[in-house]
């Protein structure tokens, strides 16, 4: 009885962490640890909350951000995704390149945390 509870329970934690979404386990593995602008993007935050600093971000190219009816729009996995306004980081941008901080809500649907347009630069 003893030998199926522990089978039981060790089937039960492989099944439990065989399923965990990828982005669940993502996190800062240090390779930025040595730019200057790290502190400054780990305190970049939308109406949304915090961005969750460069790492978790996603940098834009020129072609895959634009601004249509006055909303800014960002290209994921060939989808144009309107970006909230609460997403929108009003802070000017010292990176100069467009910066999106995507997400996987309930459903599967791609969210935009963060979003902070590119300077031009």
């Amino acid at each position: 009885m003893h030998k199926l509870i522990g089978s039981v329970f060790a089937a039960m934690a492989l099944c439990t962490t065989a399923f965990i979404p990828t982005q669940l386990l993502a996190r800062d593995d240090g390779r930025f640890a040595d730019s200057p602008l790290k502190a400054w993007f780990d305190k970049l935050a939308s109406g949304k909350g915090l961005c969750c600093s460069f790492a978790d971000g996603v940098t834009v190219e020129d072609v895959d951000w634009d601004t249509q009816d006055g909303r800014y729009r960002v290209r994921l996995a060939g989808r144009w995704i309107v970006v909230p306004d609460a997403a929108l980081v009003t802070e000017p941008n010292r990176f100069g390149r467009a910066v999106v901080w995507p997400y996987q809500d309930g459903t599967g649907t791609t969210q935009i945390r963060c979003f902070i347009p590119g300077s031009g630069v």
